[in-house]
């Protein structure tokens, strides 16, 4: 199995050509290359595939670490883009890609002849209950809702970005307990699908940090989907610009939600790390 390792922001994944390769059992593929002591080691796995969705050129699919295969990636979408364009595999700069969360867009930015940077229209947020899903609520938005968690109380705002999010307003995210927090929230039982959940400091109007537990993956780097869905919430709890850079681990995004079309954009790197080949039969 020949695979390109390639990062956003620290949000790490290994892309494998599914026109060329044929993985039998992605899941447990997944399982064992991302292992990081024990296999290359990555945040995910992602499969370049046909689509046979008229209005898509390309189909993703990606999975986890643990296996599972969530809707989208935001990270892992700007990685793909700039994987099908320096491999030759499509000259368009703007490419419709098929995902479980729907056709995604994202467009290239080119200097000298490289991608330089990614720029994705994320689709309208979800903000409906049933779209995230979230149970054991009475409103139509979930903004400044009570979770209770193991005996705390916690006011979160959820959004969809095709994916669940969680997202919760911090006064020092730095010293937040994300890796105590963060799984419990992830598997509590009102988010019958699980979660990501993303801890946000409020800089200002225009600036973000955040910190995200990932469903699936633990800890990570960055994340793209929950960039964008830390945005939106910021904006709906009257935080911020609807146009900020959200500050993660890995780097920065700048996220906007466009008020003309309720559409969100996430504008940021990726970048290759190295090729390589497995060579032992995995899948």
């Amino acid at each position: 199995m020949e695979f390109t390792k390639v990062h956003g922001l620290g949000n790490d994944f290994i892309i494998v050509n599914g026109f060329e390769e044929d993985l039998k059992q992605p899941n447990r593929v997944a399982q064992e290359v991302c292992a990081r002591n024990f296999g290359v080691g990555a945040d995910g796995l992602v499969l370049v595939l046909p689509t046979e969705v008229v209005e898509a050129d390309f189909r993703m699919r990606i999975f986890n670490p643990d296996g599972s295969e969530p809707e989208m990636c935001g990270n892992a979408i700007r990685c793909f883009a700039k994987y099908l364009y320096e491999r030759g595999l499509t000259e368009k700069k703007s490419i419709k890609v098929e995902t479980l969360a729907g056709i995604i867009v994202p467009e290239l930015i080119i200097e000298d002849g490289r991608v330089e940077a990614v720029k994705v229209d994320m689709g309208p947020p979800g903000l409906k209950s049933s779209e995230i899903p979230i149970t054991e609520v009475d409103k139509e938005q979930v903004v400044q809702e009570s979770l209770t968690v193991n005996g705390e109380e916690y006011e979160i705002t959820a959004v969809s970005m095709g994916n669940p999010h969680c997202v919760i307003f911090v006064d020092d995210v730095d010293s937040f307990p994300v890796a105590e927090v963060g799984p419990q929230i992830e598997e509590h039982p009102r988010f019958p699908e699980k979660t990501n959940v993303e801890f946000i400091e409020v800089l200002n109007e225009q600036e973000l940090e955040m910190r995200v537990w990932e469903r699936g993956a633990g800890i990570t780097l960055a994340c793209g989907t929950g960039a964008c869905a830390s945005a939106v919430a910021a904006i709906l709890n009257d935080l911020t610009a609807r146009k900020v850079e959200v500050h993660l681990l890995g780097g920065d995004l700048t996220i906007e939600w466009a008020e003309e079309n309720n559409r969100v954009y996430m504008t940021g790197p990726a970048e290759e790390v190295f090729k390589g080949q497995m060579t032992e039969d995995r899948g």
